[in-house]
């Protein structure tokens, strides 16, 4: 057999498949380029930011390493918060001296940084997390630098760096415990508050979810209300302590609104036991008389169940809300003051309500033959009351009841 001559692919060239070729991670050389362009600019952070412009490194892979080095001086040791062996600068946020004109041009400069290569924002949230969570790592007067530090970033409005990065990381049991997270967020407020309103540090706790939560920041055996305001009395903080002790008592207006409209709306409900349950949660919250009747009338209002536009089906269920619950209202309406204050709260659920703008007279006059309003409380609403939202409806539309009322006191 002759053999045939076999096709050949003369002058075609055959690819081979190209494989991924990682380039290898070289973080310590990352390091000590950066530490390096401090060294060559002697800390000069205008220079330093030019620098890190012109460069080719790579902060796409290495991000997290640039933060380290700004915040410490060099590449983190694996689970600590100390230089590793590599090269390192003394112009960091930890060797800065603990106050604001030390410490702003290096937030200025991040900034700078920031606006130059965006995709570093979430760099600057892993490495700020991961030190707030170690912040017993670090000496007392660098957790006050990084404190300061962070202040500054909210005050100059920095970006990538949003409140819960900041907040929620701090909430380690065992930095509660120790005192350091509390130590850290007095010298946060305190230095935020040097050039910000304490609205807008209230709108920063707010986003970061620790509006309702500022006791969270005090050791568990400190967490009350009166550890809380020595603390922050001395530390010359008034204000944030006036503002604490307006919202718990707003928190302890809800929580016992809450539980009494739950109760009420019970079909076993028991009045007598309302009212011990009102009456303990009242002992506990320390709340005023005063406070006491509206919350009271909130939240009997709160367990009705309304009847759409039908004016008459609301009326009657309003007056057979307060029939029923007439004991329990009585029972904290203890003086004349009081029982005025129920009438302005029946005034305005009546005002504000345009489904029980008619019905005012009807549950005043029950009140009264409950033995919930004396009249001499009707009478001196009639005459001299203070609220004027609808007070010129409402005198007119009492205005029968009042007439049989001084008709009454005259037989008599």
């Amino acid at each position: 057999m002759s053999s045939k001559e076999k096709p050949t692919l003369g002058g075609t060239r055959i690819k081979t498949r190209k494989r991924n070729i990682a380039a290898p991670l070289d973080p310590a050389a990352f390091s000590d380029a950066v530490v390096q362009i401090y060294l060559d600019n002697a800390g000069d952070l205008e220079l330093v930011a030019k620098s890190i412009e012109s460069s080719d490194l790579n902060f796409t892979r290495y991000g997290d390493i640039f933060f380290e080095v700004i915040f410490i001086g060099g590449r983190t040791q694996p689970g600590t918060v100390k230089s590793d062996e590599g090269e390192r600068h003394t112009y960091s946020v930890i060797d800065c001296e603990p106050k604001r004109e030390a410490i702003l041009p290096s937030v200025v400069y991040i900034q700078k940084i920031l606006r130059r290569k965006p995709f570093l924002i979430k760099n600057l949230e892993n490495v700020t997390r991961r030190f707030l969570q170690s912040l017993e790592l670090f000496e007392e007067n660098e957790r006050k630098k990084l404190a300061i530090f962070t202040a500054l970033a909210f005050s100059q409005k920095l970006s990538g760096l949003p409140p819960e990065t900041v907040f929620q990381p701090l909430l380690k049991d065992n930095l509660v415990a120790k005192g350091i997270v509390l130590t850290f967020v007095t010298d946060f407020f305190k230095e935020y508050l040097v050039e910000n309103s304490l609205e807008d540090l209230i709108s920063i706790l707010r986003r970061g979810k620790m509006e309702d939560n500022l006791m969270d920041f005090l050791p568990p055996v400190r967490r009350s209300a009166e550890s809380f305001a020595e603390h922050f009395t001395n530390e010359g903080l008034t204000d944030l302590v006036e503002y604490h002790s307006k919202k718990m008592f707003e928190v302890k207006l809800r929580e016992i609104k809450t539980v009494l409209t739950s109760k009420v709306t019970e079909e076993e409900s028991n009045v007598d036991e309302v009212i011990e349950s009102v009456k303990q949660q009242i002992k506990d919250a320390k709340l005023p008389d005063i406070e006491v009747v509206r919350v009271v009338w909130d939240g009997l209002m709160d367990a009705v169940q309304w009847s759409g536009k039908n004016q008459q089906q609301n009326a009657n269920t309003v007056l057979r809300q307060v029939k029923t619950w007439a004991p329990l209202l009585n029972t904290f309406c203890s003086s004349g003051k009081l029982e005025l204050e129920l009438m302005y709260k029946v005034q305005m659920q009546c005002y504000e309500d345009a489904k029980l703008m008619k019905v005012f007279p009807e549950v005043v006059r029950s009140l009264y033959e409950l033995d919930v309003l004396a009249e001499d409380t009707i009478l001196h609403w009639f005459r001299k009351g203070t609220n004027s939202k609808g007070r010129q409806t409402f005198v007119k539309s009492l205005e029968p009841f009042v007439n049989w009322l001084e008709e009454a006191e005259e037989e008599e």
